[in-house]
C-alpha cells in the first residue's frame, strides 16, 4: 500500500500532467514519460468511453469533448516528442519507444470510433447543416483530420524548410504521412467523408487488425529511421591538424571547427593554430563544402553526408524497404492503387497533377543548368583545376563560389548606406558569396529586421518575454506578440542555434497549443496560440553574436512565416485554428510570402 500511495503521489507530481499555462519544458524528463502518458491515456480512455457513451450530433456533446481529448494528448505528446528532438538522450529513446504503441493504440482507438462518426455523419445530413459556420463546416467535412488531428500533431510533426537533412520516408521531415487522414472536398457537393476509408474505420476484423498492425509499425520505423540519421551524423568527426587541409576556410568556419575541438577535448584549440573539427552539421559541413582548397577532404566529407544511415548499426536501408512495403500494403487495404495516391487524399492536387508540376519545373530549368554546369566547367579549366573536365558533386559548391567570385569585385562594392536590414540581404545577395554577408547579418539583427517587417505588415508587436515561460536550454527565445492595442494574441519560442550532439538537423515550426475557445482557461477570451520555431544556424564563436548567412537569414523568415499563420489567427474554433486543417499543398504559402521578402528592395 505504502509503495502504491507512492506512486500514486509520483503521478500526481509528475510535469506532464500538471495544469499549465507554458509547458514545464525545463523539468521534463525521461523519467517523467513512462508513468505520465500511460496516466494520461487512462485517463483519456475513460474520457472517451463517456464521451461514445453520451455523444450526440451537437457541437457541446461531440465537438468540444472531442477537442479536449484530442488537444490533450497533443500538447502533452507534443512535449515529450518535441524534447527528444531538441535534447535528445538514449534515455528519452527508450521511455518513448515504451509507450510509443500504447499512444498509438489510443490514438487509432480514437479514430476508429463509429459513435464518434455517425455523430458527425448526422451532423452533416441534419437540417441544421445550412446554418453552420463555415469553420463548423469544414471541421464536420474532415472528421478524419479530426479525429486523427492528435495523430499528426503528436507523431513529431514539423513545418520544415530542412535544406540540409537527407530525403527521409515522410513529407516534412519526420513522421507526417503514415498517419495523415482527412477529407477530399469535391467541387460539385460536400467533401464527402474520407475517414471511414483513410482511418480505417470502415475495415473490419482481420483487415482492420492488419491496419493498426501497420499503423504501430510505421510509426516505429519512421522513429528509428530518425535516431538513425541523427547517430550517424553524430558518429562522423574529421580532427584536422595541418593548416594545409584547413586553407580556404573562412574566419568564421575556422573558428567553430576550433570551438567544436574545444568541447571534444583539445583544450588550447584556435581559430589560427587549430586543431579543428569538421562535422556533418550544417555550419560546419557547408563552408567546407563551398571553400576548403583541399579536394580530398571536400570529398571524404560530402561522402560521409550522402551515405549517413546507410550502413553499419545506423543503416536505414532496411528500414526504408519495409516502409515502401508497409504503404504499400496500406493503400490497398484501403482500396488505393499506391501510396501517393493516400498522400495526395488530404491535399489540393492529384498525383497527375504534381507529376505535371515536376515536368513542368525540369524542362523549365534543364537548359539554364546545363549552361550552368558549362560555365563552371570552362571557369575551372581556366583556373588550371585538373578536375575540370570532371566535375564531381564534391567540386561544384566549391567552384561555384570561386566563380561568383571572379564575377563581381567584392572588395568594390558597397551598400547604399540608407538600406534597412531586410534590404541589405536583397542587395549584398546579388553580388556577395555567403561568407561576405555574415558580418551584416548577426542574429539580433536580423530579429529586429524580421520583427520590424513584421509591424509593418501585421501591426503586430514583438517584444522578449524571457522569463516568462520556462525553456529546455538557455539559447532559448521567448517572445509574446501584441496587436495594435497592446493586447497579447500569441507567444513562441525560438532555438536559433545548432547543438549536434543532441538536437535534429534542419529547422520547423510546430504548434505548442493552438487557439481555442472551447479549451478557455477564464471561460470567457479563447486560449492564446503559442508555437516554437527551431533552426540549426551557426551559433556564436566566442563572445561573438551568431554571424548569419543568406541562407539562414532566409530559414528563419521562412518559418517564421509558418508561425504568423498559427499565431495570428482569429479562428476560435481549435480543430482547425492556426495551421490545422490546412491541405499539405497550400501550407506553404506563409513561409513562402515572408521568406520572399529576403529579396524586397
Amino acid at each position: 500500500m505504502a509503495s502504491e500511495a507512492l506512486s500514486m503521489a509520483s503521478i500526481d507530481e509528475n510535469p506532464l500532467l500538471q495544469d499549465f499555462v507554458f509547458p514545464p519544458f525545463d523539468v521534463v524528463d525521461a523519467n517523467h514519460v513512462r508513468p505520465g502518458i500511460r496516466a494520461l491515456l487512462n485517463i483519456l480512455e475513460n474520457d472517451l468511453i463517456e464521451l461514445e457513451k453520451t455523444v450526440e450530433p451537437t457541437w457541446p456533446k461531440l465537438v468540444e469533448p472531442l477537442e479536449k481529448i484530442v488537444d490533450r494528448l497533443t500538447v502533452v505528446w507534443g512535449i515529450v516528442n518535441h524534447l527528444k528532438a531538441v535534447k535528445d538522450s538514449p534515455e528519452l529513446r527508450s521511455a518513448i519507444e515504451e509507450v510509443q504503441p500504447e499512444k498509438v493504440k489510443f490514438q487509432l482507438r480514437l479514430g476508429q470510433s463509429k459513435p464518434i462518426y455517425n455523430a458527425f455523419r448526422a451532423i452533416q445530413d441534419s437540417s441544421d447543416w445550412q446554418t453552420l459556420s463555415d469553420p463548423c463546416k469544414r471541421i464536420v467535412e474532415d472528421i478524419g483530420c479530426v479525429c486523427l488531428l492528435l495523430i499528426v500533431l503528436s507523431s513529431c510533426f514539423f513545418l520544415s524548410l530542412s535544406s540540409f537533412e537527407s530525403s527521409k520516408p515522410s513529407n516534412s521531415g519526420c513522421i507526417l504521412s503514415e498517419h495523415f487522414v482527412g477529407i477530399l472536398a469535391s467541387d460539385e457537393t460536400y467533401a464527402q467523408i474520407k475517414e471511414a476509408v483513410l482511418s480505417g474505420v470502415s475495415l473490419e476484423d482481420d483487415k482492420r487488425e492488419n491496419f493498426n498492425k501497420i499503423e504501430q509499425e510505421l510509426e516505429k520505423l519512421s522513429q528509428k529511421f530518425g535516431e538513425n540519421v541523427l547517430d550517424a551524423t553524430k558518429k562522423f568527426e574529421k580532427l584536422i591538424t595541418d593548416k594545409k587541409d584547413i586553407e580556404g576556410l573562412p574566419a568564421s568556419s575556422l573558428g567553430l571547427a576550433a570551438q567544436t575541438a574545444v568541447s571534444k577535448g583539445h583544450e588550447n584549440a584556435t581559430a589560427e593554430n587549430g586543431p579543428w573539427v569538421v562535422t556533418l552539421d550544417a555550419p560546419s559541413f557547408l563552408p567546407v563544402m563551398q571553400h576548403a582548397r583541399n579536394r580530398s577532404l571536400r570529398e571524404e566529407v560530402y561522402r560521409a553526408y550522402v551515405t549517413r544511415a546507410s550502413s553499419g548499426d545506423h543503416d536505414n536501408t532496411p528500414i526504408i524497404d519495409q516502409i515502401l512495403k508497409l504503404r504499400l500494403e496500406k493503400a490497398k487495404l484501403l482500396g488505393y492503387n499506391n501510396y501517393a495516391e493516400v498522400s495526395m487524399a488530404l491535399k489540393m492536387a492529384s498525383v497527375d497533377k504534381a507529376e505535371e508540376l515536376l515536368e513542368k519545373l525540369r524542362s523549365a530549368s534543364w537548359n539554364a543548368a546545363v549552361q550552368d554546369m558549362e560555365d563552371l566547367q570552362n571557369f575551372s579549366k581556366d583556373q588550371g583545376a585538373l578536375e575540370a573536365n570532371d566535375l564531381s558533386h564534391w567540386d561544384i559548391s566549391f567552384w561555384s563560389e570561386r566563380l561568383r567570385e571572379s564575377k563581381y569585385d567584392i572588395n568594390e562594392m558597397h551598400a547604399p548606406a540608407t538600406l534597412r536590414c531586410v534590404e541589405v540581404v536583397a542587395y549584398f545577395h546579388l553580388y556577395y558569396a555567403q561568407e561576405e554577408l555574415r558580418p551584416f547579418f548577426s542574429l539580433p539583427k536580423v530579429m529586429d529586421g524580421l520583427f520590424t517587417l513584421a509591424k509593418m505588415l501585421f501591426e503586430i508587436d514583438i517584444e522578449p518575454a524571457d522569463g516568462l515561460a520556462p525553456v529546455w536550454n538557455n539559447d532559448v527565445r521567448f517572445y509574446c506578440v501584441k496587436n495594435s492595442l497592446g493586447n497579447p494574441i500569441a507567444y513562441f519560442y525560438f532555438d536559433p542555434y545548432s547543438r549536434p550532439s543532441e538536437k535534429r538537423g534542419g529547422a520547423w515550426m510546430d504548434e505548442v497549443v493552438a487557439r481555442s475557445r472551447a479549451l478557455s482557461r477564464d471561460g470567457a477570451s479563447a486560449r492564446l496560440p503559442i508555437a516554437h520555431m527551431v533552426c540549426n544556424q551557426t551559433p556564436p564563436v566566442g563572445d561573438k553574436p551568431s554571424l548569419m548567412t543568406f541562407l539562414e537569414v532566409e530559414t528563419v523568415f521562412h518559418e517564421f512565416g509558418h508561425a504568423l499563420q498559427h499565431m495570428l489567427t482569429k479562428q476560435d474554433e481549435g480543430l482547425v485554428s492556426g495551421i490545422r486543417g490546412i491541405e499539405w499543398d497550400a501550407v506553404e504559402l506563409p513561409s513562402q510570402f515572408m521568406e520572399n521578402w529576403c529579396y524586397q528592395r
